[in-house]
């Protein structure tokens, strides 16, 4: 009974972050909740008890990576037909309408880039953590964090996305 009750509570700890990160990295709903699936059904089956928000980033990251090539080479993708079922309809054509601006910003940011801004903003994760799920040193993840932000606050601010 132990390793299910900790298995989920590392789901319930984690998913939103993992969607929201997944989120920005394909820029697709459907495809976000499809990952975050996949990564903790591969995360959960391969190291079970371990708790390691690192290792999901990681198996995470690859996932998505594996997608989104998968998506380029079919360009008939279904992209986003699935709409949110609930709530206030001005409010999600609102929130769709801001979400739409952050994604198209974020996308016009260097693969690199995408993948820091996602992991800081939505993963909780430490730039060392950062640094090890990408295989890049812990000062090399500050500098580039540094100019993916600078780079988004000038596509936002230039009414680019």
């Amino acid at each position: 009974m132990g390793p299910v009750k900790n298995g989920a509570n590392f789901y319930n700890q984690n998913k939103g972050r993992l969607y929201a990160y997944l989120l920005r990295m394909t820029g697709d709903t459907h495809m976000a909740t499809e990952l975050v699936q996949e990564s903790f059904v591969r995360y959960l089956g391969r190291y079970g008890e371990q708790e390691s928000r690192t290792l999901l980033y990681t198996i995470a990251r690859n996932a998505a990576l594996d997608a989104l090539r998968k998506k380029r080479a079919d360009p008939m993708a279904d992209v986003d037909a699935h709409p949110d079922p609930a709530g206030d309809p001005e409010q999600q054509m609102i929130d769709r309408e801001a979400l739409a601006r952050m994604l198209a910003a974020i996308g016009q940011l260097a693969p690199v880039e995408r993948e820091l801004i996602s992991l800081v903003v939505t993963a909780d994760l430490t730039y060392r953590e950062i640094a090890r799920v990408l295989n890049l040193s812990e000062a090399n993840v500050k500098v580039k964090v540094h100019r993916a932000r600078t780079r988004l606050r000038e596509i936002l601010g230039s009414g680019g996305g």
